[in-house]
Order: C-alpha cells, then structure tokens, then sequence
C-alpha cells in the first residue's frame, strides 16, 4: 500500500473537507479526489461518504484512520531510528526524572557489564511522554508507569511497589498512621485522574514537594518516593487501598535491536536480582525470631 495515498486519506479523514485537506497536503482538490478513489479501489471498500454538502467517513474509514496513522508514524520512527544510529551509534533510554524507582543506574550498569553493550544516552522527559517518544523513533526504550498508551509496544513489568501519600506535616491527616483514597475523597477508580491532576501543578517532583509543603498539594506517589526523598516539613503516609504502583519497560514492537532486546534482559535481571534479596532478607529475619 503506497504510504502517498494514506497520507491523503489521514488528511481528508481529519478535515473531513477535500478542500481543506487539499490545501493542507499543498495540492489541488481534483488529483486529491482521485488519489482516495485509488486507495478504495485497492482496498475495494468505501472509506469516505461524499455528498455536495458534506464528508463523512464510513465504518471501513473509521477502522483505518487509526491505522494509517500508526502505519505512517511507525514509518517516519523507522527513518529517525536509522538516522540517529548513523549519527551516534548507541542506544536511548526515555525517563521521567525521579519516576525510575531507583532503578535507572542498576539497570544501565547491569547492561554495560554485558558482553557488545553499546552506549546508553539517557533521555529525560516528561510525565507520559516516554511512549510518544518510542512511537516516533527518539527512543529505543523507557522505563515507564502504568498506565500508559501501549499502541505498538512491547513491555515487561518490573516492579510494583505500594503507593502512599505525601503530605504537609501540619495536615491534620498527618496524624494518622495511614491513609485510604475515601481520606482523600476518592472513590475507587478515581486514583489516576486524581494523581494526572496533581501532576499538572508541578514541573518535576522537587516543585510538586515544595507545594506539599506549603500545604498545596497531598500527591500519590510510589513508596519509594519516600525513602528517596526525604523533605523537612513533609510527611509521607501509606494508602492502604490504593492500586499497586507499576513500573514497565516498553519498547517498539517492531524493534529488531540485538542491544534493545539485551537492556531489557538486564531491566528484568536487576529487578529479579532485587526481588530475591528482599525474599532472602525475609527468610533471614523469620529465622532470627
């Protein structure tokens, strides 16, 4: 299928108007026309009602556009991920800043020690972001919390870890040895718009951590926020039914990268490795008592 003809597709399924998408695409509406009845033809489906006075799209158009954009993203990742290793050979590893659970520098070390290891350049970015970087050829992997846009990717769980709530110590929840989501007027299903919410009110964690402790802001985090980042003034307690926090490495499901799939070994081997020791400790302490 010529990827010119789902270029155009896209572009009159968006503007749903030849016109416009004519114009969009820096050509005239008559070729443009033609060029759709072409694509129908090779599919030998309508994609697009036409009437004097409207477009619509029908139910095969409505299928495909989401396609076709994927098609063509995957398309333009594909020529940026072969640029980039001709440029500086090497890998990119997408990462919210202070959202890796501590274990970015396990992981990156773990990998260096294998046998070809390539250099890793760590990209940090925003929160959710690492998924439309791996969708558009700027990263080769991320770590990442679910939940988020799986569309053409790959993953594997690595970790989850209880959630808890950061708060000013002058609240008066501080008081409490633990929290539930009704403390904080949730009701189940509320977490993550609440948690997207908060998110919003700070650049990065250090801000999101001064606002908590003016008392601003009483933020969900990952557990291991707390022993991270300790902060005069703010408290953090456990909310006891709240979801466990995921966190995932995810890669291009079209990725046919030997060093890819190898940094994703080793994501997985540091947090088996960790999760052993944890079983090990506990076996320690049951037999001391």
């Amino acid at each position: 299928m010529d990827s010119r003809l789902l270029r155009y597709f896209v572009a009159v399924a968006e503007e749903l108007n030849f016109a416009r998408a004519a114009e969009r695409l820096g050509m005239s509406p008559p070729p443009l026309s033609r060029a759709i009845r072409q694509l129908e033809t090779e599919l030998g489906v309508t994609l697009l009602e036409r009437t004097t006075h409207r477009v619509t799209l029908t139910a095969a158009g409505t299928v495909l556009l989401p396609e076709a954009r994927f098609a063509l993203e995957a398309l333009e990742a594909a020529g940026r991920r072969a640029r980039r290793a001709a440029a500086e050979p090497g890998l990119v590893l997408a990462v919210k800043a202070d959202g890796d659970g501590g274990l970015l520098e396990p992981v990156l070390a773990r990998y260096a020690a294998e046998p070809g290891a390539v250099p890793v350049a760590v990209r940090l970015c925003d929160w959710q972001e690492q998924p439309r970087l791996l969708r558009r050829g700027e990263a080769d992997a991320a770590l990442v919390h679910e939940p988020f846009d799986r569309t053409g990717l790959d993953t594997e769980t690595l970790a989850a870890e209880p959630r808890v709530v950061a708060l000013a110590a002058t609240s008066p929840l501080a008081a409490r040895d633990s929290l539930a989501l009704a403390d904080l007027g949730l009701r189940p299903g509320e977490l993550h718009r609440y948690i997207d919410e908060i998110r919003g009110q700070g650049r990065d964690l250090a801000q999101l951590l001064t606002l908590v402790g003016l008392g601003s802001v009483a933020p969900v985090l990952p557990a291991s926020v707390a022993a991270r980042y300790p902060r005069p003034g703010v408290v953090y307690r456990p909310l006891v039914d709240a979801p466990p926090c995921v966190l995932a490495i995810a890669w291009p499901q079209q990725s046919r990268s030997r060093a890819t799939a190898a940094l994703v070994r080793a994501a997985v081997a540091v947090t088996e490795t960790g999760a052993e020791a944890v079983r090990e400790r506990g076996h320690s302490l049951a037999h001391l008592g």
